[in-house]
């Protein structure tokens, strides 16, 4: 079968069968693309079919993209992006292998070793800090504090935020539903306090707009009727996190995504089960939330030196 039809049948089936989002197609077009491009190159074939793929082609697609960015002015790939080419590329060979169209085992290929990186997180008087540092006369203050309060008591992805609506979230019961990740739905529980600086901002706002948060941007311009060209975007967000962390004398880089590692790892300091913060964060496999207990160490030194008894 011709690569470029079998690539986009399935892309295709990511879209439909699989419901995978925009954003995880199109990068699963760039992986594949790039591998299409790379394999063109080393077989000297122009017309390349899904049985030209073997071991060795795989292994020189490999040296292809260790050696990308020296070979083309660049910088090299971070081993955790070839990676992420590689399973695009073990995606597309288990999705040929189930159509029973001749290729490689997808078995054969092989992931590089990553060596994750340690998570940054705050602690809560650190969050505290941050708060201290808003000016809360303003609309913008009381919006910026809601997200702050928001990320860190719900633990939501900065993409998860934007999208929130009004009618998303009960304050009243302090619970509502996210669709995170692979489209899937989970439940978000906030602070009694979180939902309080949540209602705070929405009494001061006088507009109609759908949106939870609002770009108070003077520059903005009504571009369509929907609301949405006031949307807070995640790029917006993360400079308000940033803004206030410096404001707050914290050296380390914060961003929205390390408020969320520091509601996991405070859930887990104080005695939450794994698996509970799994589903809290949505993770679809447990090794993900595994990052996040090496920072109990420090909590199980104390744990050991308070309940196991020296020798005499």
């Amino acid at each position: 079968m011709d690569i470029y039809d079998a690539v986009n049948d399935f892309l295709e089936h990511l879209e439909i069968e699989s419901g995978r989002s925009k954003k995880t197609i199109e990068n699963y077009r760039l992986y594949l693309d790039r591998f299409v491009g790379l394999a063109t190159e080393i077989t000297g074939k122009s017309d390349l079919k899904t049985g030209d793929i073997t071991k060795d082609l795989v292994r020189k697609y490999r040296l292809k993209l260790n050696r990308y960015g020296s070979e083309n002015g660049g910088d090299d790939l971070k081993t955790i992006t070839q990676a992420y080419y590689l399973i695009a590329l073990r995606g597309f060979l288990k999705y040929l292998s189930r159509r029973e169209i001749k290729s490689l085992d997808p078995s054969l290929v092989e992931l590089p070793h990553v060596v994750r990186k340690q998570v940054t997180f705050l602690h809560f008087d650190e969050v505290e800090d941050m708060l201290e540092e808003i000016d809360l006369s303003t609309e913008s203050g009381l919006r910026d504090r809601a997200i702050i309060e928001l990320l860190y008591s719900g633990g939501l992805r900065v993409s998860e935020l934007v999208g929130l609506n009004r009618d998303s979230i009960n304050l009243e019961r302090r619970e509502f539903m996210v669709r995170g990740k692979g489209s899937k739905d989970r439940p978000i529980f906030i602070s009694e306090t979180c939902a309080d600086r949540v209602r705070d901002y929405l009494d001061a706002r006088t507009d109609s707009l759908p949106a939870l948060f609002l770009n108070n941007s003077k520059n903005l311009q009504a571009v369509d009727t929907s609301g949405d060209y006031r949307r807070m975007t995640a790029r917006s967000v993360e400079r308000i996190v940033e803004k206030y962390a410096r404001l707050a004398g914290i050296t380390k880089h914060v961003s929205p995504h390390t408020l969320r590692h520091s509601f996991a790892t405070d859930l887990l300091m104080n005695g939450a089960d794994l698996r509970a913060v799994q589903s809290m964060l949505g993770h679809a496999d447990i090794s993900t939330t595994q990052i996040y207990t090496h920072v109990t160490d420090a909590h199980l030194k104390e744990i050991h030196e308070k309940f196991h008894s020296e020798t005499n």
